[in-house]
């Protein structure tokens, strides 16, 4: 017999039409999206660079894609590592794996070599699927990783013949050629390697299965993989419908947020094709590209970073767009200010919009969200109620004692959204998910927050130390252990510095070792030595040597000091700038 559940649930009696409960699919994420396809085989299931794909087709191609795994040796538990963008061939390798019993390790396609090598040997990836593009940087920590197969995908095979030749023309000329007796399995060869699958390649799988890998600083800033069941993602896939009463099959998702992210490949993309919606792919994001594609597809749903909608509110292209096509506008990522969020608003009802900008809120730990502003009512600063059966409390942190009502303290979160593990980290395992005695296992957030008696819950900061640029979560002290790791370098300190388009930019003060000068070449080498180690959307925009770095009573770097020192210098820059 289940453990009765007695925690406080002030909020379901402002949920509306929104159940409180909800009986949630049993099944792997692969049969959700199949049973959905055998309803509705002619209808599109996504867009990509304007080639459509019903679901009838990509079943098709996914069962193709998980025969061509299973011969070449990919097992049921086995980790495949999938590196790529939002494509066709992604979608049809992540649901491939699903449906013969593997699990996808989902990775930033642009991480720098010495990432793709960790968390290649993080899982154990037997398989690494990527692009043409990426090639070389695999190949280079091949040799130090567990990969057995390299699967090489273009984005060029997806496309329409006269889009293919445009493509080859512009930007397929830059990409560095792969020898043609490179060690790899070229998409085509790979799709036909299936027809010598004679076995049964579906291996049966329950809800709490493992099924994929995503990678988060947890709540000590150190990378982790966050494995994630199958129900972790079915479930919000029905959460998302249910406090969305409007969707209707057929309607159109913007899906721009990166595979990689579970915000892009739970809300995006998973909750879309297993309901039926229709996802409109976007391989590499611009604001520009963004609104183009709002208006071409007349998109019902978007979601993005307060960041995205800042830049849309500058973009000329957007100044007569007909916006009244929308249903659903959701911001994540970081914290929405009430004043952009007035903004936003005042620009949807301008261009013809019924909508207002839905705040949510939610960590990898959860998929992703786990409580949205609700549609009928909004407080304002609040990011919302929990979705059906998911459960928050605040509590004094790292405690198990509640708070009460409208007193700060630690974001927690339980239900059936929440993480089966860190990967190989049993001890933050145990840190980070704990069983109270009102029958719950809750996630410890690292977040400080608030919830008030109607049960709305109110973002106020992190009590980790983390940076967010262009909506990626960028942990200073794992740059930190970069930098001090060269020889060059004595110490370092990493700040986030405020920017209007990105939130923040990624600074790195560095205090130089005995002998080495502050010269140009310094920062050369150093810039060279990062783009080898840290991802392309956390490097640092600037490297400012200093001779010493403030410190703490107890020896730290005095990090907040940094921080105050360049807001001081940009409110300075502004004043000046008024002045001329």
């Amino acid at each position: 017999m289940s453990e009765a559940i007695t925690a406080k649930t002030p909020w379901v009696k402002n949920l509306g039409d929104v159940p409180a409960h909800l009986d949630y699919f049993q099944g792997s994420m692969y049969e959700a999206v199949e049973r959905i396809a055998r309803q509705n085989p002619n209808t599109v299931a996504f867009d990509f660079m304007g080639r459509s794909t019903t679901y009838k087709k990509m079943i098709e191609e996914i069962q193709r894609c998980a025969k061509s795994l299973r011969t070449i040796g990919v097992r049921e538990g086995d980790c495949v590592t999938i590196a790529m963008p939002n494509c066709p061939q992604a979608i049809y390798v992540f649901y491939a794996a699903n449906l013969i019993g593997a699990i996808a390790n989902m990775v930033h396609p642009l991480s720098s070599e010495k990432e793709i090598e960790f968390y290649i040997n993080e899982s154990k990836s037997v398989t690494v699927v990527t692009l043409d593009q990426f090639y070389h940087k695999v190949e280079a920590i091949r040799q130090n990783t567990c990969a057995v197969n390299i699967v090489i995908a273009r984005i060029r095979d997806a496309l329409s013949k006269p889009l293919k030749a445009g493509y080859m023309l512009t930007e397929g000329r830059k990409l560095e050629k792969i020898p043609k007796d490179a060690p790899v399995i070229r998409w085509d060869e790979f799709c036909s390697l299936g027809k010598a699958c004679f076995w049964n390649y579906k291996v049966p799988r329950k809800a709490d299965d493992p099924a994929v890998i995503l990678y988060s600083g947890g709540t000590t800033g150190k990378t982790k993989g966050i494995l994630l069941t199958n129900l972790n993602f079915n479930a919000l896939a029905q959460q998302i419908i249910a406090t969305n009463p409007m969707f209707r099959p057929g309607d159109k998702m913007l899906s721009a947020m990166p595979l990689f992210h579970g915000f892009g490949l739970g809300v995006c993309i998973h909750s879309m094709l297993a309901n039926g919606g229709r996802c409109i792919l976007v391989p590499r994001f611009t604001a520009d590209s963004y609104a183009k594609l709002i208006t071409k597809y007349k998109c019902n749903f978007i979601a993005g970073v307060p960041t995205l909608y800042e830049a849309l509110l500058r973009l000329p292209s957007m100044d007569k767009a007909d916006l009244s096509c929308l249903k659903g506008v959701f911001s994540g990522g970081d914290s929405l200010s009430v004043e952009l969020k007035k903004k936003v608003d005042k620009f949807l009802y301008d261009h013809r919009s019924m909508v207002q900008v839905r705040e949510g809120y939610g960590t990898t730990e959860t998929v992703t969200a786990s409580c949205l502003t609700p549609i009928h009512m909004a407080k304002e600063g609040s990011i919302g109620l929990p979705f059906p059966d998911m459960y928050f409390k605040i509590v004094e942190p790292g405690t198990d004692i509640e708070v009460p009502y409208g007193q700060e303290g630690e974001i927690l979160m339980a239900g059936p959204t929440v993480m089966k593990e860190y990967v190989n980290h049993p001890e933050e395992t145990a840190q980070t998910l704990r069983h109270h005695a009102d029958g719950l296992t809750w996630v410890y957030t690292g977040d400080l927050g608030v919830m008030d008696a109607d049960g709305f819950v109110y973002f106020r900061g992190r009590k980790k130390r983390m940076i967010i640029t262009s909506g990626y979560n960028v942990y200073p002290g794992q740059l930190e252990n970069i930098l001090d790791a060269n020889p060059m370098v004595q110490m370092s300190c990493v700040i986030g510095v405020p920017d209007p388009y990105k939130m923040q930019k990624v600074k790195a003060f560095v205090m130089l070792a005995s002998g080495v000068e502050p010269t140009q070449e310094t920062e050369d080498k150093l810039m060279r030595y990062c783009r080898q180690h840290i991802a392309k959307y956390a490097l640092p925009y600037d490297i400012e040597f200093r001779k010493t770095l403030p410190t703490t009573l107890v020896g730290k770097v005095a990090y907040r000091e940094l921080e105050d020192e360049e807001e001081a210098r940009l409110n300075r820059k502004e004043e000046r700038a008024g002045l001329e």
